[in-house]
């Protein structure tokens, strides 16, 4: 005898709803009863525990950095304000200084009187530029420090807090 799904009987264990047996009614599968509500009720419970303890961490460690990134963005601004002060500050300078070295070409007698004064002028604005790049250096130093610091803390402490 082949076997083909004509003649494979599958046996269940089921009754009709109403009892009886191919009554027309939905058949009815005995399985064990389980308090699925019971068992999964308190694993959902402490789910959800612990989902609001963490968002409740995850609430605190956005104000912290909000609080971080405004602290740094505030003194970005003021230390920008310093940065672009001393670049007037310089900018005055060296108007001042090219007027009078041209004040003094206007007056010089000779030509040699001319190289003397392009020479010395030359090396004071040689010396001038050279301190002049080492402020604004050390204020651009301090204007990336100052604002990197607070973020830097911030999150270190949000990530330690989060280990």
């Amino acid at each position: 005898m082949t076997m083909n799904d004509a003649n494979l009987k599958a046996e269940t264990n089921a009754t009709a709803l109403n009892g009886t047996a191919n009554g027309g009614a939905m058949p009815r599968f005995d399985m064990p009863f389980f308090n699925f509500q019971a068992i999964f009720g308190d694993l959902a419970e402490q789910g959800a525990a612990r989902a609001k303890a963490n968002l409740e961490r995850m609430r605190a460690a956005s104000e912290e950095v909000t609080e971080a990134l405004r602290e740094a963005c505030s003194t970005n601004a003021t230390r920008a304000a310093d940065y672009g002060t001393k670049v007037i500050e310089i900018s005055n300078i060296n108007t001042s200084s090219a007027l009078e070295f041209l004040s003094q070409l206007a007056v010089a007698r000779s030509f040699a009187e001319v190289v003397n004064l392009s020479t010395t002028h030359n090396r004071k604005t040689l010396e001038a530029a050279s301190r002049q790049n080492r402020e604004l250096w050390d204020l651009a130093q301090k204007v990336a420090s100052e604002t990197a610091e607070p973020i830097k803390k911030s999150f270190n402490l949000v990530l330690h807090r989060a280990a």
